[in-house]
């Protein structure tokens, strides 16, 4: 069966992760355009509106060539948008790499460790993949133990002492083993 716009990708305790609708632009626009929240996203600046449309492309396009990308997180018992994960290819990386952001108000309640764990065996019980990786500025500790909490183990270091990024690793486990 084809996932169309919008449909629900998978469920969590609390949280309900679905495919990105055009209606997304605004929420997507009020996180990922707030300079605080993005001070751990990418190179932390700001998404113009015209980057986050261009991104809604972009994750249409992944979604018809690679059968996933970023999703849109709400609440289950309002349906409200309080953020976005997804597996992406920065840069056409070989390997997916797993994303997360949510908006300030909602930091602090567990929601990206709880999707982050169900998105992992996701990734592999649903589209095939084997490893998954994630790179983290040292500093951000509350990614590290998200990352961490899911099973992602810290395989190198990357950039030079004054731009370090660390990265983290996650492998499927072996058939019989889940």
């Amino acid at each position: 069966m084809k996932e169309l716009d919008g449909e629900l990708v998978l469920t969590t305790e609390r949280l309900l992760v679905r495919r990105w609708m055009p209606d997304d632009l605004e929420p997507l626009l009020r996180i990922y355009g707030d300079v605080e929240a993005m001070r751990w996203v990418g190179d932390g600046v700001a998404l113009t509106p015209q980057q986050a449309a261009n991104w809604l492309e972009v994750t249409a396009n992944n979604y018809r060539q690679r059968g996933y990308g970023m999703y849109t997180v709400t609440l289950r018992d309002g349906g409200a948008v309080i953020g976005f994960c997804g597996l992406v290819h920065p840069d056409d990386q070989d390997k997916p790499e797993i994303k997360y952001a949510f908006a300030r108000e909602h930091w602090g309640h567990g929601y990206a460790s709880e999707v982050v764990c169900a998105l992992l065996p996701y990734a592999a019980q649903k589209l095939g993949l084997t490893q998954i990786i994630a790179t983290v500025a040292p500093d951000n500790a509350a990614s590290r133990r998200v990352l961490s909490k899911a099973g992602m183990m810290l395989i190198d270091t990357l950039g030079d002492d004054g731009d370090q990024t660390l990265l983290m690793s996650w492998h499927a486990p072996a058939a019989g083993l889940q």
